[in-house]
């Protein structure tokens, strides 16, 4: 007897074989069946034709159930064994049905492409798992309040792996189907063989990997969903973004690129914005904020990762950290999907995607670039011992993740998991989703993090020539794109100055940051790595076709310390984040500047602003391409704890308070100088330099006590620019070069005096032959008529 053919409810399973049989049929229509759609939470008739087992008729068993709000009542007939009883339910209950609606036509679909994708009248669903024995699309029709329970709201349909299945592509088509707000997602089953790499799990419903939208819970950081499911949706109904007429990307030579890394909901979620409490934190919100940005000077926005994650993930089980929200993204659900409650006022998915363009619109109207923080190195999905199951673990585990030769996980994220990157498949997935951010969104490049494991073969070894690596640098849609590598993994695969690159890749150069840090606040013998550094790190990227610009300096990124507690901490102080000190580097080569944490020692506190500019003025007069973190330009960022990593314990902000009262100072100061370099091109070399574009003013470059260095930047017309940074602890007087001919000193930049005096953009005349530059201070001196 067919016993509940199709399960209206989660909470009992579909029989694997149940639904497998309607598709086995022969007759007018094989594979087909039919399903009543456009149905209510509480309403549904569902129809379906189903060919019994060896007979030719094409209507010889057909059948429907209902639910009516007195419950679930099936009625099917087969042949004459249980007819007669299949009659008197039907007189019986016959008046509590509500009403039929249309069918809906089932049909085997296609494998490609990978997704839900529109096909003719219908849907098509096609997903990847080579090691499932059984797969069941499961749909959620529109009832927002469903999705955080999955109860009394799916519906679930088994794919025949002889009619659903081509190659290891399992898909079904359902014709008429809602062109919007479906929830759909899938149980796969398969091996319960850990040993052998499997971790299948049908008691979950899993993210499609190649959804394009993601639902989840609508609030950022609402713990009354905490638990709530993520499932894929999509959006046929939409109209096509306007880009406009005159929309064109801003294209801007990487040579010339000024790089502000932020993170979106952080750069606008505190009150201080002065946003409307709808838009705060959202894409919105970072569109209303462009004229901070271009105040600032800069013209590339390096966003902490947009694609959906879960930023309650660490609440769903007691452990060390579970008070702590994930503001910073580093947990990716799905690689296509921007994530939801970043869109205003709880718009939920779709909104999410249309806002986002709408700020990759007006971010290029300004003329500045959208650079993505992508997260292809692990997952959300942690480790064996406590696993987040979403999406890939349950859907392929051996294929989606490195493993061990006892099919145990391998870390080279720290994270607990690390992305398969060089399969074939797995591959294939990260080149779509990244082709998909430049088409659909317009997105100008991508920094990827922790690249090194995508240097990684499928055993966790590293590779000469990865293949990954490879396709993103010919891949003909990525052509325009930048494509920064941050080079390094976990695991101890550091690739400064070595990621592969084929003369495209540019990478994070965490040698800048580590010397410039180093001699800025005073190490010995660290002068001529420090002048390797500004002059363009020539002893790591000048070799075959690449450039200055390969090389993306930075003195502060999210990781670490802020620009403030860098020069206000010798120590990590983390307490509050739950990881006991054990976040992060310990090496960060910060300076107190004689006072661990916060003072007011004016003494001190003049001092740690002079270091926070002379930091800064060093990354805007090196060659290659500088990056700032959000917040620097008044020196400091709230990140949770002085120098949080990962996640941290508190919701971070911006605070635009802060921001506007110190614009007299920080703000107008590091603007400025970010002006000033756009508008000289000797800071900015397509090449590297030659020994008549520079001077070293250096004859004992091996003396390990000297702290001071200068140098004169040479430029064609006689607008030299001369540069001098003493680390020294006391005052040296230093004999200047002679400008070039009809041209004296002007002086643009002295760290040690008091705003506005520490720079004037249009120079300072009545520079003699000397110059006495204060301790810990650096100047910058322009030659001029």
């Amino acid at each position: 007897m067919l016993h509940q053919p199709l399960l209206y409810s989660s909470r009992t399973l579909t029989q694997p074989t149940l639904l497998a049989s309607i598709f086995s049929g022969t007759g007018n229509n094989p594979g087909r069946t039919s399903l009543a759609g456009n149905f209510s939470h509480r309403d549904i008739r569902l129809e379906f034709s189903m060919q019994a087992s060896g007979s030719n008729s094409s209507n010889s068993g057909r059948g429907s159930f209902s639910e009516t709000r007195e419950g679930l009542k099936v009625r099917t007939t087969n042949a004459n064994a249980y007819g007669r009883a299949q009659e008197e339910v039907n007189k019986d209950e016959a008046f509590k049905v509500m009403e039929t609606r249309p069918l809906w036509e089932v049909s085997p679909g296609q494998a490609f492409p990978l997704g839900a994708s529109q096909v003719d009248n219908g849907i098509n669903f096609a997903i990847f798992s080579q090691h499932a024995t059984a797969v069941t699309l499961c749909l959620v029709l529109p009832k927002r309040e469903s999705i955080d329970t999955l109860d009394g709201g799916t519906i679930e349909l088994a794919l025949d792996p002889h009619l659903n299945k081509t190659g290891d592509i399992w898909h079904i088509r359902i014709e008429d189907l809602p062109r919007s707000n479906v929830l759909y997602g899938y149980r796969i089953d398969g091996s319960q063989d850990w040993g052998k790499g499997h971790r299948f799990d049908r008691s979950i419903v899993l993210v499609d990997p190649y959804a394009k939208l993601v639902e989840g819970r609508r609030y950022f950081g609402d713990i009354s969903k905490k638990f709530s499911k993520f499932l894929g949706t999509y959006d046929f109904d939409s109209l096509p973004f306007d880009w406009g007429e005159n929309y064109k990307l801003p294209n801007i030579a990487e040579k010339d690129l000024v790089i502000y890394e932020m993170n979106v909901r952080a750069f606008t979620m505190d009150e201080s914005s002065g946003l409307d409490n709808n838009i705060r934190g959202s894409y919105l919100g970072v569109i209303e904020k462009i004229p901070h940005l271009l105040e600032l000077g800069i013209n590339a926005v390096e966003l902490l990762p947009i694609f959906e994650f879960d930023e309650l993930e660490l609440q769903r089980r007691p452990n060390p950290r579970d008070h702590m929200i994930n503001t910073w993204g580093y947990s990716t659900i799905n690689f296509f999907a921007p994530m939801s409650r970043y869109a205003s006022a709880g718009g939920g998915p779709a909104n999410a995607s249309q806002e986002f363009k709408q700020m990759v619109k007006a971010l290029h109207s300004a003329s500045i670039e959208v650079i993505l923080d992508v997260v292809y190195n692990h997952t959300n999905e942690a480790d064996d011992p406590n696993p987040y199951t979403t999406s890939f673990r349950g859907i392929d585990n051996k294929v989606y993740y490195m493993l061990d030769d006892k099919g145990q996980l391998l870390n080279f994220s720290g994270c607990g998991n690390t992305l398969n990157c060089n399969h074939p498949v797995v591959m294939e997935l990260i080149l779509d989703s990244l082709r998909h951010w430049v088409t659909e969104y317009h997105v100008d490049g991508f920094r990827f993090d922790l690249a090194s494991i995508l240097c990684r073969g499928t055993d966790g070894s590293p590779l000469n020539a990865p293949p990954l690596i490879r396709a993103i640098a010919k891949d003909a849609v990525l052509s325009r794109c930048k494509i920064i590598a941050e080079p390094w993994d976990c695991g101890g695969l550091y690739l400064v100055g070595s990621f592969p690159n084929w003369d495209r890749w540019a990478e994070w150069n965490g040698k800048y940051r580590d010397d410039v840090r180093k001699f800025i606040k005073g190490d010995s013998g660290t002068k001529g790595s420090f002048a390797t550094r500004v002059s363009g790190s020539s002893d790591l990227y000048r070799v075959n076709k690449r450039r200055p610009y390969h090389g993306i300096n930075f003195v502060i990124a999210h990781d670490g310390f802020s620009l403030h507690d860098l020069v206000s901490y010798n120590l990590k102080h983390n307490e509050a984040n739950g990881e006991g000190g054990n976040d992060g580097c310990n090496d960060n080569f910060s300076w107190n500047c004689g006072f661990e944490g916060e003072t007011d020692d004016t003494s001190i506190r003049a001092l740690r602003s002079r270091q926070m500019k002379n930091f800064h003025l060093a990354l805007m007069v090196s060659q290659g391409i500088p990056m700032m973190l959000m917040g620097d330009e008044y020196g400091h960022t709230r990140y949770g704890n002085n120098n949080s990593y990962g996640h941290d314990s508190a919701i971070n902000f911006l605070l635009w308070d802060q921001l506007d009262a110190r614009k007299g100072d920080h703000f107008r100061f590091f603007s400025n100088v970010i002006k000033y370099r756009l508008g000289h091109k000797i800071f900015s070399h397509e090449n590297f330099l030659s020994e008549n574009e520079i001077t070293w003013h250096e004859d004992n470059w091996d003396n390990y006590e000297s702290k001071f260095l200068a140098f004169t930047l040479h430029d064609k017309s006689g607008g030299d620019v001369y540069l001098a940074f003493n680390a020294h602890d006391y005052f040296l007087k230093v004999l200047l070069p002679t400008p070039p001919t009809k041209r004296r000193w002007y002086r643009v930049v002295d760290t040690n005096l008091e705003s506005p005096d520490d720079l004037v953009l249009d120079g300072v005349p009545g520079i003699g032959k000397t110059y006495s530059i204060a301790p810990y201070s650096s100047i910058l001196l322009e030659a001029k008529f």
